[in-house]
């Protein structure tokens, strides 16, 4: 059975247009009815613990829960990144936060998870600006998924890459542990022209069938539309 997994990049809870309206974020997960979500820019970026999308709020009307990072247990999430899974999640090790560095500090979330279909490694990130800058994280994020003492989990990387050209920094250095990266417009939402966002899975055909959720509630929500796909841990 297919596990629903996506990546949204909330911007602050703003709109294109700069309206802080999170609540519309919620309406948005609403319809996509993820089992598993990462989100980016999901925090304050002032008040670094403070709660921007409301943890109670996403319990009671998406049942999803905060993955706690072990580095920030008062906090919800990492670095503005916010990993969001079903009530029943099991995790299978503390989550930790990964350290990717930038002139805006950027970060990662790793996790173990099983929801029901078997185990599996997530990490989900948002990468820097600078084109350099984002060669050197991806290469961090490589060589965290190669650190682990324990058996080889199928894998799912997701998030912000900042990187829409197939053959350059980042998605170059990803290439060589995901294959081949398809890419599909995101950004800007209410005219989507680049695909800064990506579900990235390995081995090869644990992710499927990724789509754009592009409604009139998601081009308002944001200035990234999410991503969606089926990850089918079971294809490992």
């Amino acid at each position: 059975m297919a596990i629903r997994v996506a990546t949204y990049n909330v911007h602050r809870g703003r709109s294109a247009a700069g309206t802080f309206r999170p609540d519309r974020i919620r309406a948005v997960i609403a319809e996509i009815r993820p089992d598993l979500i990462a989100l980016q820019e999901a925090q304050f970026y002032l008040r670094r613990g403070a709660d921007m999308l409301g943890a109670d709020l996403i319990r009671c009307e998406l049942g999803l829960r905060p993955v706690p990072v072990a580095e920030e247990p008062t906090h919800l999430g990492w670095r503005s990144n916010l990993l969001l899974v079903r009530e029943d999640a099991r995790l299978l090790l503390p989550a930790v936060g990964l350290r990717l560095g930038g002139a805006e500090p950027r970060g990662a979330i790793l996790a173990e998870l099983d929801l029901g279909e078997g185990p599996f490694r997530v990490i989900a990130t948002h990468l820097s600006l600078g084109a350099e800058t984002r060669r050197r994280q991806a290469e961090i994020l490589l060589a965290s998924l190669q650190s682990g003492s324990g058996p080889e989990l199928p894998t799912l990387l997701l998030g912000d890459l900042n990187e829409w050209r197939p053959e350059r920094s980042a998605l170059r250095v990803l290439r060589t542990a995901f294959g081949d990266l398809p890419g599909l417009p995101t950004f800007p939402s209410f005219r989507p022209m680049l695909a800064l966002d990506r579900i990235l899975g390995r081995p090869q055909g644990v992710v499927r069938d990724i789509k754009a959720h592009d409604t009139m509630l998601a081009r308002r929500a944001s200035d990234h539309l999410p991503l969606v796909a089926e990850l089918n841990v079971g294809a490992a």
